[in-house]
């Protein structure tokens, strides 16, 4: 709380009219602020947000004739500082032009690709992400938010270290319930700006994208809002296929083609022909994965001993490991594994994130994978350092809250809002996706990843929508692409401009 004068600004939103010096030079209002939200009448918690407004002499002062996006990113966890300083604000971190960071101190810079050059945009921060946070009522009955999640910036949200060993049961940290959360405060945000008829978007990134996908059929079904269109970048859209075992199948076929790319990439994967590009080799590496390595995947010991050896040599081509390393894993190799092996005798690993990125192993004489990620890790400070300076110099927000970029209690806690049969575990998004196609034939969908992803990996997109079973119609609404780069493509400067030009032809046609 800043006392300096009596009052908490904590709760006192800043706005700010600013000049986009790229592009159109639009003037646009900046307004940072939080949406209280209810239950059973009783405030229950404080979202926050940040809105670019065009500005315009020849529309009213809300802009309700340009589209409005509504963006967040994933974990679960993860703040809206990725997509907001990262791709579609009018102010982004200056990174390599391979999107690394480059010396501190770090710095914003106006962003000749920003979204606001065709839609006005709200960046949204789940509660207990960014200056989000529930509100507990004290004995008078008055609001007070609480602090109960731990920051992690600088940390991934998955990870362990650290972790409370009791996990606060928070709410809004269901799954079903962050949904209901969001589509509250959308329409009330149309509401309050008077943006009805607006078209509206949506905007998510990884946890983000499943968000999207299933908000598609939430807020137009249950909430009244309809949807012009929807854009999932690298999005987790079903569950189960991040999660590989000795048993199933279908992860690691999805992961393969993308070991192949960054195997190529690195001048590793034997299977690589004079001439041919990485679109080219991952195009070939998931034929290979459906057509011949899945069966052996799925048959084990019922296919035959030769088949197996033929199949496992070359799934080891493809992605640059020994092949007996392979074919005693029965194919089955871990993103973990690829990543810690595929450059160990230059002691580097490659990003999760982004296996095209390098960093030195801290333990190149241990199995396991210990090192920080090439991207994720790295990047975190210089997110950290443009977000508050976005926020306090830039908009003129003042408090002396922390803004938690990723929080580990708060990925730690999710859970699912029943409690449903322990049997009955499946959780996906594609399903409420071809409802919401259905209930709107008028929305149109964009689904993008980086090739180098190995986390959300994209050729399992290629599937899932490949068995959407979508009727002619359908399918011109719906456009699958990839960039270069990893699970924040948008970070590589080439790609950030593709997805700029491609974001401006989907919102104008």
């Amino acid at each position: 709380m800043d006392k300096s004068d009596g009052k908490d600004y904590k709760k006192k939103g800043a706005v700010s009219i600013q000049k986009m010096n790229t592009g159109s030079r639009l003037d646009y209002r900046a307004e940072a602020d939080w949406m209280i939200l209810y239950k059973d009448e009783k405030p229950k918690a404080e979202m926050f947000y940040v809105g670019y407004t065009a500005v315009d002499e020849k529309e009213d002062e809300n802009g309700t004739g340009r589209p409005v996006t509504f963006v967040f990113n994933g974990g679960p966890g993860a703040s809206s500082v990725y997509l907001h300083i990262g791709a579609l604000g009018p102010k982004r971190v200056e990174l390599t032009p391979e999107g690394m960071p480059q010396a501190p101190p770090y710095r914003l810079a106006d962003n000749e690709e920003t979204w606001l050059e065709f839609s006005d945009l709200v960046f949204i921060d789940p509660i207990g992400t960014g200056f989000s946070r529930t509100m507990q009522e004290d004995s008078g009955g008055s609001g007070k938010t609480g602090d109960a999640a731990k920051s992690s910036t600088g940390a991934d949200a998955a990870g362990s270290a650290g972790a409370d060993k009791e996990k606060p049961d928070n709410e809004y940290w269901k799954l079903n319930r962050d949904l209901e959360s969001l589509s509250e405060f959308i329409r009330k945000y149309l509401s309050k700006y008077n943006r009805w008829e607006s078209p509206v978007y949506l905007a998510g990134e990884s946890y983000g994208g499943f968000r999207v996908g299933k908000l598609v059929k939430m807020l137009q079904q249950d909430y009244g809002v309809g949807l012009s269109g929807a854009v999932l970048i690298s999005p987790a859209l079903e569950f189960d296929l991040l999660n590989s075992s000795d048993y199933d199948v279908l992860p690691w076929v999805d992961t393969f083609p993308t070991m192949a790319g960054a195997a190529a990439f690195h001048g590793k994967s034997r299977k690589l022909k004079k001439g041919e590009s990485i679109a080219e080799i991952r195009a070939r590496a998931a034929d290979f994965a459906v057509n011949e390595l899945l069966p052996v995947l799925a048959g084990g010991d019922l296919i035959s001993e030769s088949r197996r050896v033929r199949v496992l040599n070359a799934a080891a081509d493809f992605i640059g490991l020994p092949r007996e390393k392979v074919r005693a894993a029965g194919g089955r190799i871990g993103i973990e594994y690829f990543v810690k092996n595929m450059l160990r005798a230059e002691q580097r690993v490659l990003g999760l994130y982004d296996a095209s990125s390098t960093t030195a192993d801290p333990y190149p004489d241990r199995d396991g994978f210990g090192s920080p990620d090439p991207t994720l890790h790295q990047l975190e400070r210089v997110f950290a350092a443009g977000i508050n300076t976005q926020l306090r110099a830039g908009i003129g927000l003042r408090t002396e809250k922390d803004y938690d970029l990723l929080s580990e209690t708060v990925n730690e806690s999710w859970k699912l809002d029943t409690k449903q049969h322990a049997l009955d575990m499946k959780v996906g998004a594609v399903d409420d996706l071809r409802y919401g196609m259905s209930l709107n034939p008028d929305m149109k969908v964009y689904i993008s990843h980086g090739i180098f992803d190995l986390v959300t990996p994209s050729f399992s997109t290629d599937r899932l929508t490949a068995l959407m079973k979508l009727t002619p119609e359908q399918k011109q609404n719906l456009t699958v692409k990839h960039y270069s780069g990893g699970h924040m493509y948008y970070s590589w400067a080439e790609s950030r401009k593709s997805f700029f030009e491609d974001m401006r032809a989907f919102y104008w046609t």
